[in-house]
């Protein structure tokens, strides 16, 4: 593992890919709120023998991510590696959906994705070499109902990688999109009372169901299996793998 990280959204959920920093890495945690990004870096800093700090982030600005990303450079010295992580999850009715939360989400999910990459290619081509990981979904490849914009965005976020490693493959830079499953972190959690009323059925029942039903073995997908994943694409220093995803599911999505 190379040093220089920056993960966006990382102080919750898939972002939280601990192993990044037991493998040896420097990493900038950046979150919107700068106290859970600071107690994130802490807590990974902790487990070692890397090193986190945490930064305050909005990723929907240009100026924050510009800016974010040179204290990278400023603190690491380069930036190696990006983790696009940052998301959050409404879910509703195509019919009811709300014009301001569909341009949220996608102002999130893609232009996160797009304002941090534009801002760490130039000094992945400068230093011949980078790995850009985006946080997909299954839902990058599947649909599910009231998931709309969430879906638009994860599928987005496949071609977004495709173009990053057609264009950053002369000088090394490659992109790979993760594709986990649910995995049960607070934006989940959030979804299954919400996703209970929507579809008139109990709580148990979005478990199971929806978001378990079309797995192998029942089971949540977990950021131990996220952070695997990371670890590949982040330390695979060819570009024989890039422009590709990699789901991490359960078997609930099979490629």
């Amino acid at each position: 593992m190379r040093t220089g990280a920056l993960l966006s959204g990382g102080s919750d959920g898939e972002g939280r890919v601990g192993r990044t920093v037991s493998e040896g890495a420097k990493v900038v945690i950046a979150d919107l709120k700068l106290e859970a990004a600071e107690a994130a870096a802490k807590d990974l800093t902790a487990a070692g023998p890397g090193e986190a700090i945490g930064l305050a982030m909005d990723v929907t600005s240009e100026e924050a991510v510009n800016a974010g990303v040179a204290a990278v450079v400023t603190k690491w010295g380069r930036v190696d590696v990006l983790v696009s992580n940052a998301g959050i999850q409404i879910v509703n009715k195509i019919e009811d959906y709300a014009f301001s939360d569909w341009k949220k989400m996608l102002a999130i999910h893609l232009d996160g994705a797009f304002l941090t990459t534009k801002a760490c290619v130039p000094h992945m081509k400068a230093q011949k070499g980078g790995a850009i990981i985006y946080m997909g979904s299954v839902h990058s490849h599947e649909a599910s109902p009231l998931k709309s914009a969430y879906v638009t965005a994860k599928h987005g976020l496949l071609g977004l990688a495709r173009v990053v490693a057609k264009e950053g493959g002369p000088d090394g830079v490659r992109a790979n999109v993760i594709c986990p499953g649910f995995v049960r972190t607070p934006l989940v959690d959030k979804q299954i009372p919400e996703q209970a009323k929507e579809l008139g059925i109990s709580e148990d029942e979005v478990i199971k169901k929806v978001m378990l039903g079309g797995t192998v073995d029942a089971q949540f997908t977990t950021v131990d299996d996220v952070a695997e994943v990371a670890l590949l694409f982040a330390g695979f220093e060819t570009n024989a793998l890039t422009g590709q995803s990699l789901v991490v599911s359960h078997g609930w999505y099979m490629q």
